[in-house]
């Protein structure tokens, strides 16, 4: 990748449970960040494509879980919703496209917890983040892309996906309250803890959800986006607070 980029190359990181310590194999994603010096010519985003490409085709187990992004480093420092598209890869698709703001959240991390694989620290390169702005990224992602599953909940219908929203209703209402971001198991134990024994049951089988393993507990899950809807509501505030 460093001979691809050349001298545009900054720093990679490594975020999400790689770093946090709770990376499980069979159900996480591998999420980097590369950071580039500036916007990246058209024909290095090909040959990044090509390179992703190989990859994916390749016969490591790791290729489809390759999450993340090639980001200049002045559209790392602050969030900026009309900052141009940056080369992605998920899940061996690669596609250049904008940041939504769950990158003020993913900011954070890799400021706060990002493991270094090369380039300077991550915190010389990306501005602290408020609790409130964390708290308004999170209200933003609940309603932006959650609650129309309230209506359509396709997505809702593998135990995958239910695993995966009810660990991050989790999270959501953790960093509602306390106005950071902990890992998905260390707010669900805390969501255990917390909302009592109408959720315990379905959060202690999110979190030990395998590939293969059937949850059918779309109502349940459904209920429990709902109910962080509602909570959601309870923290309006400014996003300047301290």
């Amino acid at each position: 990748m460093q001979t691809v980029l050349g001298e545009h190359f900054i720093g990679m990181y490594l975020y999400g449970s790689l770093a946090s310590g709770d990376f499980d194999p069979h159900r996480s994603d591998i999420d980097f960040l590369v950071v580039t010096a500036d916007e990246l010519p058209d024909e290095m985003v090909s040959a990044l494509e090509a390179m992703h490409t190989r990859i994916t085709a390749s016969s490591s187990m790791w290729a489809a879980k390759l999450e993340g992004s090639y980001l200049p480093r002045n559209a790392l420092r602050r969030y900026d919703p009309t900052a141009a598209p940056c080369p992605t890869i998920n899940e061996g698709r690669f596609y250049v496209a904008r940041h939504g703001s769950d990158w003020i959240i993913q900011r954070h991390i890799i400021r706060e917890e990002g493991v270094v694989l090369a380039g300077p620290a991550p915190q010389t390169l990306i501005d602290p983040i408020k609790p409130g702005d964390l708290r308004g990224a999170v209200r933003g992602i609940l309603h932006e892309w959650w609650a129309p599953m309230l209506r359509d909940p396709a997505w809702l219908h593998g135990s995958e996906y239910q695993a995966y929203a009810t660990l991050t209703m989790c999270r959501a209402l953790h960093t509602l309250q306390y106005g950071t971001i902990a890992s998905k198991p260390v707010a669900a134990r805390w969501a255990q803890e917390s909302l009592g024994e109408r959720w315990g049951l379905l959060i202690e089988r999110a979190l030990a959800w395998q590939p293969g393993v059937q949850l059918d507990s779309l109502n349940e899950t459904l209920d429990f986006i709902c109910y962080t809807l509602e909570r959601s509501q309870q923290f309006e505030m400014p996003t300047d607070e301290a």
